[in-house]
């Protein structure tokens, strides 16, 4: 059996400003865009990456407002991986993304903690 995690909702307060974020300052692409009945059907995913996209939810009651920035309780959410993460931390860093801490070196690879724009935390990770 072959199985595989193709989607990962994501709360968001609008779906611009979270398209904005994604693909100015993350440089993901912008999948799909789909207008439907009182919502949208938003898709980003990181560029040339072959894992699972984020399906952007723009909130739809208080209880799913509450939780915006805080899907995980405060812990690290998830974990993007480049090739380059020099490259990727400056393009970050000038385009205004919050990182946490400085890089450091891992046994597993290059690391650094950011917050997404609603303060959900990442890992940006070259791994080795």
């Amino acid at each position: 059996m072959n199985q595989a995690l193709a989607l990962i909702s994501y709360l968001v307060r609008d779906y611009d400003e979270a398209i904005a974020f994604f693909t100015d300052k993350l440089q993901f692409e912008l999948i799909e865009d789909t207008p439907q009945e009182n919502k949208r059907w938003v898709v980003v995913r990181p560029r040339g990456g072959s894992g699972a996209s984020l399906l952007l939810a723009q909130a739809s009651t208080p209880e799913q407002e509450t939780t915006i920035g805080n899907q995980t309780g405060g812990r690290v959410f998830l974990f993007l991986h480049t090739d380059d993460f020099q490259r990727d931390y400056k393009h970050m860093q000038t385009h205004g993304v919050q990182f946490m801490e400085e890089p450091r070196h891992e046994a597993y690879g290059t690391v650094a903690v950011f917050m997404d724009l609603y303060g959900n935390k990442w890992d940006l990770v070259q791994p080795k």
